[in-house]
């Protein structure tokens, strides 16, 4: 895929997840109140908390936070990157995307301001306003920069390696809901959160870096010159008529 083609796909997904996300945004302003079925989602997910399920939530839920989505931000840059220095620089760059996109979404918190559920349906801590959810939004965006890197770099089996990553950053999410710290909108914030500022970034990424960043093309595509063009093997050793 070309420099070109990623930056308008990344463009035009993380637009539609700004879009939507800014809808879903407008509904929670001054208003407190559970949307779209969340009381549903929360009274079930109260109702069926046998103790292996909790604990397994409780350990899921918590690689959304942490140290374990940077390493894994370092890793897709690890990954990405196809010379030592360009995976440093790459690693550096996804945790400043993870790092930026946490600091961009604890301001739309704070400014949104939205209750979390009522505290005895809590199997967990939780703190601080509810939308969009943190956990959620922190794995999605680390889930994020490790498929593009996988996607990008292997070639082989990274259909499977990419759903693995996948299933776990969206899992994170559902736990929120399941523990009952989360309404399930909250979530939906966050994965739509994640997406938007992954397009963004990825989207800035095909703009400014060289094409062996984020394609498998390498950086350099120039046309045959005539000191460059190959030679026909027939001419070879032929003299010049004078």
């Amino acid at each position: 895929m070309k420099r070109a083609d990623v930056r308008d796909l990344a463009g035009s997904v993380g637009l539609g997840a700004w879009a939507a996300f800014g809808v879903l945004t407008m509904n929670m302003v001054g208003n407190g109140k559970p949307l779209y079925g969340d009381e549903d989602l929360l009274s079930w997910s109260v109702a069926h908390r046998p103790d292996v399920a909790e604990v397994l939530a409780r350990g899921l839920t918590a690689t959304g936070t942490g140290v374990i989505p940077y390493v894994l931000a370092a890793l897709a840059g690890i990954i990405a990157g196809r010379t030592l220095r360009r995976r440093a620089v790459a690693a550096a760059l996804c945790l400043i995307c993870l790092g930026a996109g946490q600091a961009a979404r604890y301001g739309v918190m704070v400014l949104v301001a939205r209750p979390r559920p009522d505290q005895t349906d809590w199997a967990t801590h939780a703190s601080g306003w509810a939308f969009p959810s943190g956990h959620t939004t922190t794995a999605a965006l680390a889930a994020g920069l490790l498929v593009i890197a996988v996607w990008v770099r292997a070639p082989r089996g990274r259909t499977l390696l990419a759903l693995v990553i996948g299933c776990w950053g969206a899992l994170v999410g559902l736990t929120r809901v399941y523990l009952g710290v989360h309404w399930f909108t909250d979530v939906v914030g966050g994965w739509l959160f994640a997406l938007g500022w992954l397009g963004l970034c990825l989207c800035a990424a095909a703009w400014w870096l060289p094409e062996g960043f984020i394609t498998s093309r390498p950086d350099t595509d120039r046309k045959p010159t005539e000191d460059h063009a190959p030679q026909d093997p027939g001419r070879r050793g032929r003299s010049r008529p004078a």
